[in-house]
């Protein structure tokens, strides 16, 4: 950490330059010729409005703030007008691995949201924090030995040395891998391991989600004595869920489930954390998804989740000594909600390499011998298939080949569990604008009941027009990501801060 200014965050200050790390030539040249030309101030502005973004969208034109009521032409807004002559919008990749500032923010919104069901707040009643809740993670099944990070000291797969797979292979690996081992997630043996079942599950992963939550409540209607259609006049199952990739490459879902009275968030349970502990553990078990052969050499597939499902109880006490509380939850959710496939073009792991073929592979097989050739398009990002390929369920899954064939939404909620991210967005725009009146105004800003007015549900009394044109990805000059870069990194870092300065010094 650098210095800078004593007593308070050591980041800032004259004395605290940001770190850059090793630079190139045209990186230099380009920071340089900021500062010999004068732009420099100029692209601190534009970083700042970016979000120190690392692929900004450029935008050209112009946008008008129109009073819905007198129709009158509140503001204007022109790209010109910018000191670098273009609008920089940040481009909101949730992924950490392809832009840090955007995940962070994305981040922070999950945790928000995900905290708003635990506690209350932005609309959610607090009572809610009296409601059962449980933190359930539902696994992929095995589909071969794979070398894995175990605890302590004992190795990867030590069995005797004589054990060896039909293709001659040995299936032991004594070696104490490290997180950063490319081996980590990767087969012992390649041919042995079923990378097209594997596949398959991860194509019907979202499905097998969407079936465990009707299994699971219709299993909370068993346990209560209650038809399945009337269960809803008794209580409310609410969840939020992310999916996580592992390093095998495949997801595991992480989820928080939470069990409301009939009159949604923050009305009495009618039962309590364990019952629901044991309805979650029943109906991971037994639900299931039928996945259809692929072609007629291959063969229908059952699925469920694996063996390994954890179910732990975060309120009404702890399993087996287990302690576990409600922020570390929402700080798990909020990670891994920005995690990625691992399956970076620059960086690929030969594992996972084999995936994202297999991926492309198995949709060419799926819709080979069209007539029309659709097994060529079948990649493409808005590909135009027959009316036969359009509906075979596995047309789509070479263009997911880059998510190693999981199609799903890596954040999502049931209805009521809390606000929404859109709200959450809705709420930061609204207050930008009220900081930016207050500014104008030289008047302190009101925050009196001021988070009933962000989060209200009103209707917009101004309308914004815009007409705006592409004009490109990323920063114009090489040296500018590496500020946008060193300049995001010095948020993280007095984010941390400030969080440890709440921790160290509570008002």
């Amino acid at each position: 950490m650098t210095t800078g200014t004593s007593g308070g965050f050591r980041g800032h200050g004259p004395q605290a330059p940001l770190d850059l790390g090793e630079l190139g030539p045209a990186q230099v040249e380009s920071i340089v010729g900021r500062l010999a030309d004068g732009t420099m101030p100029a692209l601190a502005g534009a970083l700042a409005k970016a979000s120190n973004c690392v692929h900004p969208v450029r935008l050209v034109g112009r946008s008008e703030s129109v009073d819905l009521r007198t129709g009158e032409i509140v503001s204007t807004f022109r790209s010109v007008d910018e000191p670098m002559g273009l609008l920089y919008k940040p481009c909101g990749n949730r992924r950490e691995a392809v832009c840090p500032s955007c995940s962070r923010l994305y981040a922070r919104d999950t945790f928000e949201l995900i905290s708003t069901g635990l506690h209350g707040g932005k609309g959610v009643p607090a009572a809610v924090n009296a409601n059962p809740l449980l933190f359930v993670t539902l696994t992929a099944p095995s589909f071969g030995p794979v070398h894995r990070i175990r605890d302590g000291k004992e190795p990867c797969h030590p069995r005797t040395r004589l054990a060896m797979c039909p293709h001659g292979r040995r299936l032991t690996c004594w070696a104490n891998h490290s997180p950063d081992d490319p081996r980590v997630g990767a087969p012992l043996c390649g041919d042995c391991y079923d990378t097209v079942s594997a596949i398959v599950w991860q194509w019907h992963a979202p499905e097998l989600w969407r079936r465990f939550t009707i299994a699971l409540r219709r299993q909370l209607a068993v346990e209560l004595g209650l038809r399945d259609r009337d269960l809803k006049h008794h209580a409310r199952l609410e969840y939020a869920k992310v999916a996580e990739f592992q390093a095998r490459g495949l997801v595991h879902f992480h989820a928080l489930v939470r069990m409301d009275g009939p009159d949604g968030a923050g009305s009495p349970a009618p039962i309590g954390a364990a019952m629901l502990q044991h309805a979650v553990g029943h109906a991971a078990a037994a639900v299931t998804c039928t996945a259809l052969p692929l072609d007629d050499r291959d063969v229908e597939r059952i699925l469920r989740f694996g063996a390994q499902t954890h179910v732990r109880i975060v309120r009404e006490g702890t399993v087996a000594g287990d302690e576990i509380t409600a922020e570390q939850v929402a700080g798990y959710l909020a990670k891994y909600s920005t995690k990625s496939a691992g399956a970076d073009p620059e960086h690929l792991l030969p594992h996972l390499a084999r995936l994202t073929e297999f991926c492309r592979a198995l949709s060419a097989r799926a819709l080979a011998g069209c007539p029309f050739a659709c097994e060529e398009r079948a990649g493409d990002r808005h590909p135009r298939l027959c009316g036969a390929c359009a509906h075979n369920p596995y047309a789509l899954l070479g263009r997911w080949a880059s998510m190693l064939g999981f199609r799903g939404h890596f954040s999502t909620k049931s209805r009521r569990y809390s606000v929404t991210l859109g709200a959450l967005r809705r709420a930061r725009r609204r207050f930008q604008s009220l900081a930016v009146d207050a500014r104008h105004r030289a008047t302190p800003l009101d925050t009196r009941e001021l988070e009933q007015r962000l989060m209200a549900d009103d209707e917009e009394t101004t309308l914004v027009v815009g007409s705006w044109t592409y004009d490109g990805s990323g920063w114009p000059r090489p040296g500018d990501k590496a500020l946008a870069d060193a300049a995001a990194s010095r948020a993280r870092e007095y984010a941390r801060w400030r969080a440890d300065q709440r921790t160290t010094n509570p008002a």
